[in-house]
């Protein structure tokens, strides 16, 4: 079981990126996939998840209307559009997947795999 986040890029203030978190080794199914972020020197931050089961979505409110999730099933590919990107966006990206239910975003111990993450700089 693999994920893979990728898009890692220097944006623009204002600007916006899509990171694609493909998996492999499984298909999202029966999974669960999630986004977090870690800022320097804070914690890991969930973003935002899609339960693939039942079609589900959940935003944390400080993405809510900015943020967006959604699947590719062809290519096995659960993405996140961000818009509207600032400086304090700057952070290490992570998706995750579980195959537990999961209430709002979840918390970074309730996922049981996770990608690499990849850096998105927010800079002009």
């Amino acid at each position: 079981v693999q994920l893979q986040a990728y898009g890692r890029g220097l944006v623009q203030p204002g600007g916006s990126l899509r990171l694609p978190c493909a998996a492999s080794g499984f298909t999202l199914d029966d999974y669960a996939i999630g986004w977090f972020r870690r800022a320097p020197g804070k914690d890991r931050e969930g973003l935002s998840r899609l339960t693939t089961s039942d079609g589900s979505i959940y935003y944390g409110d400080r993405v809510k209307g900015q943020f967006t999730i959604s699947r590719d099933n062809a290519k096995n590919t659960v993405y996140l559009q961000m818009n509207s990107l600032s400086p304090e966006y700057t952070a290490v990206y992570y998706c995750a997947a579980t195959y537990r239910p999961i209430v709002g975003v979840g918390r970074p111990w309730e996922y049981d795999y996770w990608g690499p993450g990849t850096q998105v700089t927010v800079s002009s």
